[in-house]
């Protein structure tokens, strides 16, 4: 029997204008009961301790969301657990959260004081040199994603007109009609999760998450950035109709709608790129290429393949630096590693999962 996919979004992403947090929507202080802040600085076990103390709980059947960390995905920077409207977060730059309620609602876990500080201060000249190469390696990256978001704007405008967006408009009346039935009285609420990120291992998309919360899902097959309007109008008619909707940003352009997940109808929206396919079989397929102008598409042809080809090349040599930075921060891990008392981050871990549990 194969295991249930775990619900996976990111909060932060590398975007054209630097790092872009969604932190603030991890969960809402005046609902949560509990919110367990983790300061610390490299290699001092945030993501081992969240991942341990999510572990624990998914054992006694709680269902836990994960949040990994945007440049290095085989980390984690926040764990939420619903059902117990509780979470801990990695609190640090370039992710920092501070609390509304503190004491209330939230509380600090500082993790910082499992180092041994007398002997990190022996290599005190290693670290800050590693600090320095890694912080160049995104301001790299970020000009990269900088200089591919203006020429995949550009493609962008080549093709969006009033036509489009009256097709648009069209096909989202027939979807509603028939996929989105009125419930209650109260509009839905919507909150905001990254489901892709640009991370050192290249662009990724979570395409099981949005499979392990929704049944049917259409594919947006879309290669110009054309989506984000038949989204918008598909977000305000779910709301609307009472239902709650998780609203997810494009990766180059956070401004604008690239998926959309409607748990409570098992109905979800994925935007599907050359990039990243979603390359499953969807409830429906829709091309929004087919929407655009057929004339405005001959007509551009030459410079919308260039502008891909040029783009497309903009991102790998991103990718390529954060690569770099990844390499730069295992190097950072390796420093402070064996100078952190694990075993003092574990007992922390078991001691909030015990915690956590008890009101389970």
């Amino acid at each position: 029997m194969a295991a249930e996919a775990q619900v996976q979004f990111f909060l932060g992403a590398n975007a054209p204008t630097g790092f872009y947090s969604l932190y603030d929507q991890l969960i809402d202080p005046a609902e949560a009961e509990d919110i367990y802040i983790l300061k610390g600085g490299p290699g001092c076990g945030k993501s081992s301790l969240m991942k341990r103390v999510g572990g624990a709980l998914e054992e006694r059947g709680l269902a836990a969301e994960y949040i990994p960390c945007s440049g290095d995905p085989d980390s984690l920077d926040a764990v939420v657990f619903p059902s117990l409207k509780a979470a801990i977060v990695d609190g640090t730059a370039p992710h920092v959260v501070e609390p509304k309620y503190p004491g209330a609602v939230e509380c600090y876990v500082n993790l910082g004081d499992c180092y041994d500080k007398a002997a990190l201060a022996r290599i005190k000249p290693e670290i800050i040199s590693c600090m320095t190469g890694y912080k160049g390696c995104y301001t790299r990256a970020y000009r990269c994603l900088n200089a591919a978001a203006q020429i995949s704007e550009d493609m962008r405008a080549l093709l969006s007109t009033p036509a489009l967006e009256a097709k648009a408009a069209k096909r989202v009346k027939g979807i509603l009609a028939r996929e989105v039935k009125k419930s209650g009285s109260e509009p839905g609420k919507a909150v905001q999760r990254f489901l892709g990120a640009i991370t050192w291992k290249g662009p990724l998309c979570l395409f099981d998450t949005a499979d392990a919360l929704c049944r049917r899902i259409y594919e947006l097959s879309d290669t110009y950035g054309l989506a984000h309007t038949m989204l918008t109008h598909l977000a305000a008619g779910a709301m609307a109709a009472g239902y709650d909707v998780i609203v997810c940003p494009a990766l180059m352009a956070p401004d604008r709608i690239e998926h959309l997940l409607i748990p409570a109808l098992s109905l979800g929206f994925v935007t599907s790129t050359p990039a990243l396919p979603y390359g499953k079989r969807p409830y429906r397929r829709i091309r929004m290429d087919a929407m655009a102008d057929p004339e405005a598409l001959r007509r551009n042809r030459a410079r919308l393949r260039f502008s891909r080809k040029v783009s497309a090349a903009l991102v790998e040599e991103a990718v390529e630096s954060l690569a770099q930075a990844k390499s730069m921060h295992d190097g950072l891990e390796a420093l402070y590693n064996p100078h952190v008392d694990f075993a003092r981050v574990y007992r922390t871990a078991d001691d909030l999962a015990a915690a956590l549990l008890a009101r389970a």
